[in-house]
C-alpha cells in the first residue's frame, strides 16, 4: 500500500492556505465597505459643516498609528502605509465630492 505522495500533500495544503487566503480577501472587502460606510457619514458631516475634505494632521497621527500596529504585527510598515494612502486618498475624493453636490 503505497501512502500519500509529496505532491498530493503539497496540494491539500496549498488548498488548504488558498481557501484561509479567500476567506481573508473576503474579511479585508467588508472591513473596508464597513469603513467606507463610517467615511461616508463623516464626509457628509463635514460638507454639512462646510469643514475642509482632508484633514492632514488626522491623516499623519493616522499613519504613525498604523505604520506602529505594521512594525508590532510583523508587516513591513511601509507596505501599510502604502496601503492606507490609498485608502485615505480615496476617503478624501468622496469627502471632496460631498462638498461639491453641497455647493452645486
Amino acid at each position: 500500500m503505497r501512502g500519500v505522495s509529496a505532491e498530493d500533500a503539497a496540494r491539500a495544503e496549498l488548498h488548504r492556505l488558498r481557501s484561509s487566503i479567500d476567506n481573508l480577501d473576503a474579511a479585508l472587502i467588508h472591513l473596508l465597505a464597513e469603513r467606507f460606510k463610517c467615511t461616508e457619514t463623516v464626509g457628509r458631516l463635514k460638507a454639512r459643516a462646510g469643514m475642509p475634505p482632508a484633514d492632514p494632521a488626522r491623516e499623519a497621527v493616522q499613519i504613525a498609528r498604523l505604520r506602529s500596529m505594521a512594525e508590532s504585527s510583523g508587516l513591513d510598515p511601509h507596505f501599510a502605509e502604502k496601503i492606507l494612502n490609498v485608502i485615505i486618498g480615496e476617503v478624501i475624493r468622496n469627502h471632496e465630492q460631498f462638498a461639491e453636490e453641497r455647493e452645486g
